[in-house]
């Protein structure tokens, strides 16, 4: 790389992009390359980035996790009264103390627990819950109250407080749309879907006739020639992802920095890591597991995002809920223990904390069809090597009377979940991400 240019972007806005497409693209992409390049000239700033700085793994499980028979209250009758069918009995369980235990099929989690990496935070919810899978997603995506609607993520809103300057793969989604916790006034963050792929997606929706003219002879140049479909992030049966919307706000001028520069840019690193980096682990198959497999590869290649984003889809279990969650909890459990293992070989473990969510859990009394319906307060699990591991918080009472509309009720706020992350492993102050202040749990 020529040492004139401070950045990969100002060489792109300077010369590839500004040079080679000015024959092809739309005047109205030529004109504001000027604008893009005055603009680079301004820009010389990075967020922290390196071998020194700390990674989070957000991991959706989509559809609405059984939180219930992920935790098991083996020892509680109400369990058993209400789950006849689906209660998983009292043996035959990963016993975590006299009254909890993990799911038979989370091997994995069990072994990560008793080596002091695995925390499982009990009792998470919001106030006035939304049974809607959609709806739900977008609260916990953009951390906003049930009756209140927010168009930016909460990663996206750290993205615009904590990191300024940084280059697009500060942020990268596996997957194949962006989620709208990357939505963002600066847009951040890029989407791939495998390790000899990229596409970058659309930040905005609509957009004037111009723009998607400027749009069509960017995807010519970045789009790849085939898609093997080797990560198909639907894992389960029913809801796959839920990515939430994607609208987000910006200038044109945003735009552009978004498909061309940054992604143009990306795609060529992302691709030449992926080529030279290797796992050191093997993977169980899945697809969760791909990848996590991919972002492995990227974390040991040398890339160094603050936040990666994955999905796992699935866990919307109405119908005959028993043999898909065990697959899908096997698959969970079974990947990340493999992804913990690669990172330690690595020796990037320390760096890194995986936290999962799901938009809901279920509801406590099982339904007609061998599954449960939509609930409200579940749980999440947290992974590293730096972790308050354990149990944290309390787990929901059964009882019929603290029950409401059948659901489990919650004790720990979800963004003050996000408060202790942006906190104490991402260190920024949570308030301007969060819009208030939300009392951090101990995670770290």
């Amino acid at each position: 790389m020529n040492t004139q240019f401070r950045t990969r972007r100002e060489f792109l806005r300077s010369s590839a992009l500004g040079g080679a497409l000015s024959s092809t693209a739309p005047a109205f992409f030529v004109n504001t390359m000027g604008a893009l390049q005055a603009e680079a000239e301004e820009k010389g700033t990075n967020a922290r980035k390196g071998k020194d700085s700390t990674i989070l793994v957000v991991l959706q499980m989509a559809g609405g996790n059984d939180g219930v028979n992920t935790l098991v209250p083996y020892a509680n009758d109400h369990y058993h009264r209400a789950r006849r069918h689906l209660n998983l009995g009292r043996a035959n369980l990963l016993k975590l103390d006299d009254d909890l235990a993990l799911h038979a099929g989370m091997t994995g989690f069990k072994q990560l627990y008793d080596d002091g990496e695995l925390g499982i935070v009990q009792g998470v919810g919001y106030p006035n819950p939304n049974r809607s899978h959609f709806r739900s997603t977008e609260i916990w995506q953009t951390a906003s109250d049930s009756n209140k609607f927010e168009t930016l993520g909460w990663i996206g809103r750290y993205f615009d407080h904590a990191c300024k300057g940084a280059d697009p793969t500060v942020g990268i989604n596996v997957g194949r749309q962006n989620p709208q916790a990357f939505a963002s006034k600066d847009p951040l963050g890029v989407t791939v879907q495998n390790p000899s792929t990229y596409r970058f997606i659309d930040p905005i929706r609509g957009s004037q006739k111009d723009m998607m003219a400027a749009d069509k002879s960017l995807r010519a140049l970045n789009q790849p020639d085939e898609d093997d479909g080797s990560l198909d992030l639907v894992s389960g049966d029913t809801i796959g992802g839920i990515a939430g919307k994607t609208m987000l706000q910006g200038s044109p001028l945003d735009f552009l920095e978004r498909t061309a520069l940054d992604a143009q840019v990306s795609s060529d690193e992302i691709l030449k890591i992926s080529e030279k980096a290797r796992n050191l682990v093997d993977y169980p198959q899945s697809a969760l597991s791909n990848s996590l497999r991919m972002v492995a590869r990227l974390i040991g290649g040398g890339l160094s995002p603050r936040v990666f984003y994955l999905n796992q889809g699935g866990y919307d279990t109405h119908v005959n809920q028993a043999q898909t969650h065990e697959r899908l909890l096997r698959e969970l459990s079974g990947g990340l223990k493999a992804f913990v293992a690669d990172l330690k070989a690595q020796g990037n473990f320390d760096r890194v904390m995986v936290m999962t969510f799901s938009e809901f859990g279920r509801r406590l009394q099982e339904n007609a069809s061998g599954g449960t319906d939509h609930g409200a307060g579940s749980l999440l699990f947290t992974i590293g090597k730096k972790i308050n591991a354990g149990l944290l918080g309390e787990y929901p009472s059964l009882a019929p009377g603290d029950l409401t509309r059948g659901d489990l009720g919650h004790s720990i706020d979800f963004r003050s979940v996000y408060a202790a992350v942006l906190e104490q492993w991402l260190k920024t102050d949570s308030a301007p991400v969060l819009g208030r202040k939300f009392e951090p749990i101990k995670l770290v």
